[in-house]
């Protein structure tokens, strides 16, 4: 092992260890991830429910990911005993390595078998199904480090969801790939692909009659295709004529002082 991947590993031991110990008196739990993960949807209320009806206190960390240290869980009040284990060792293991060490240390007995310590440390961490994140990233933060490795609990990604959209006509300068029309994505049937866009391409939804809009999303790329986003887009919204959205809105006595 290179002494660059060993530095890099010590930092890294060292930043989880530090930032573990900021959160601590925030919250009651702690759980880590990272900014190139995907995850399930509702995972927080998941999570939540989860922890909140574990039928013990026994537990070192609740497993929401069977990658390296993504979605790991841990009670806030035990952080500073899992940190100072941390600390001791953090020049010579990856934290995943060590978390598990740290069980060991806890449970197993050298006069027994590995079958009973594999028991033991599956009390510690308890392993929810299926997975909530997907590691996405490739590119490692180590110069040259490849990753791709992928939870298999996780299942495939959802590419489209759909929502209701109020009647409008839709078109657009976009050539669309295959069957992927932007008809079909706004009306929830599927979602919208097309061939690289060009300066000047528009999307443009006209609406019969005038909207009264609190808000609105756009998204674009998606977990499988994560380069396939709309850059350098400018969204524009058009009012309605003055004088007809002002009687329109007398007429139905909504008018609202601002």
């Amino acid at each position: 092992i290179s002494k660059e991947r060993v530095r890099w590993r010590t930092k890294q031991n060292l930043d989880y260890s530090f930032l573990m110990l900021y959160a601590q008196p925030k919250g009651v739990f702690y759980v880590q991830l990272e900014d190139d993960i995907i995850a399930k949807p509702q995972y927080f209320q998941s999570i939540k429910n989860f922890a909140l009806h574990q039928s013990n206190d026994e537990w070192v960390f609740l497993e929401f990911s069977q990658l390296g240290f993504i979605g790991k869980l841990f009670k806030s009040k035990d952080l500073p005993l899992i940190v100072e284990f941390f600390v001791m060792f953090y020049k010579d293991k990856p934290i995943d390595w060590l978390l598990d060490h740290l069980l060991w240390v806890k449970v197993c007995n050298p006069e027994k078998d590995s079958k009973h310590c594999e028991r033991e440390k599956a009390n510690l961490r308890i392993r929810y199904r299926p997975s909530l994140f997907q590691h996405m990233g490739t590119h490692s933060s180590l110069s040259g480090k490849i990753q791709n490795l992928k939870d298999k609990d996780f299942g495939k990604p959802v590419l489209h969801k759909s929502h209701p959209n109020p009647p409008a006509n839709v078109v657009t300068s976009f050539k669309e790939y295959q069957h992927f029309t932007l008809e079909k994505a706004y009306k929830g049937q599927d979602f919208f692909w097309a061939f690289a866009p060009l300066a000047g391409d528009y999307i443009l939804f006209s609406f019969p009659q005038p909207l009264n809009i609190e808000g609105y999303i756009f998204r674009s790329g998606n977990a499988e295709h994560p380069g396939d986003k709309l850059f350098n887009t400018t969204v524009e919204i058009l009012p309605a004529e003055t004088n007809k959205l002002t009687k329109d809105l007398l007429e139905n006595e909504t008018l609202h002082q601002y």
